[in-house]
């Protein structure tokens, strides 16, 4: 028999199913997406992939380790990042997406700018995920009408600022948890008044993006469900935290050090009902969360 007092303190609703381009997503386990930045300059992996063939072969290992979602990202978005030419970025990502749009998995494509979504999706890309919330002008008549998922993530600021923006000299909010999901219930109702499908939706509270490093990130994280818009079903959830700064506070370990915290991390979301989880490190996360997953088949029938 199962323990209802158990499986109350770790269960959530089962979020809506995803349409994503060619696919599908449903959400019976955590999925992964694995991160592909053809970027020099991103705070962990800038500059290992920015030729075609690394970024290639990076694809190709992610598959063998069970990726779920590969983000294609072609402009870096850490704290005090500058913008890239559009052409840049163009060129970064659009022959990559072209060399994988019959992958056996979504492709997305991790951009703010208009007319990179519009070529993206021309190329074969199943996904948006927009750091931007597709508030920027035409982001939402880039992507309204094709079957794309569209991924809507709340940042305070922009990536030059937005950890430095406040006159307290860091982000503040009166409550972090409530001001991030009126943001995301404000998005997508502005998408759904476009047109854009409900199925096509899902949030991304963005850890990291115009929070404090402690405080902010770990309620959100603390408090992750009560982020995600519902009403019969929740949104599905995205969650990212991978190597991210917010690890490094409370470990004291470089970027590079941080896979056990990423790892935890990882599964503290999946405890906490995120649907995706975006990562660096594939294959070691597929393991912590079939780990996870086979504990918590176990104790449904306790």
């Amino acid at each position: 028999m199962s323990n209802p007092d158990l499986l109350s303190r770790t269960s959530h609703p089962v979020a809506r199913p995803l349409q994503c381009g060619r696919f599908t997503l449903t959400f019976e386990r955590p999925l992964v997406m694995g991160i592909l930045n053809v970027t020099p300059d991103s705070f962990s992996d800038g500059g290992k992939f920015v030729t075609e063939a690394d970024a290639l072969r990076q694809a190709e290992q992610m598959l063998r380790d069970g990726v779920d979602i590969i983000d294609i990202g072609g402009e870096s978005s850490r704290p005090g990042a500058p913008p890239v030419p559009l052409d840049a970025e163009l060129a970064r990502v659009i022959p990559l997406l072209e060399r994988l749009r019959e992958a056996p998995v979504p492709l997305s494509v991790d951009t703010c700018k208009p007319e990179v979504m519009r070529a993206a999706l021309a190329a074969g890309a199943d996904m948006i995920n927009d750091i931007w919330g597709f508030r920027l002008p035409r982001a939402i008549e880039a992507v309204r009408d094709s079957a794309c998922g569209l991924c809507i993530m709340h940042m305070r600021g922009e990536p030059q600022t937005m950890q430095r923006d406040e006159p307290q000299g860091e982000p503040f909010y009166q409550d972090v948890v409530t001001e991030v999901r009126d943001f995301l219930e404000a998005r997508i109702e502005a998408l759904l008044q476009a047109g854009v499908a409900k199925a096509r939706l899902c949030v991304d509270p963005g850890f990291g993006f115009g929070k404090s490093v402690i405080e902010h990130n770990y309620a959100l994280l603390a408090h992750l469900p009560e982020t995600a818009p519902h009403d019969v079903q929740p949104f599905p959830l995205l969650a990212g935290m991978s190597r991210k700064s917010m690890l490094g506070a409370v470990t004291g370990r470089a970027a590079s050090e941080r896979l056990a915290a990423s790892l935890a991390a990882a599964v503290c979301a999946a405890e906490r009902g995120a649907a995706i989880v975006r990562v660096h490190d594939v294959a070691q996360t597929v393991d912590a969360l079939k780990v996870w997953s086979a504990m918590r088949a176990a104790a449904s029938h306790i």
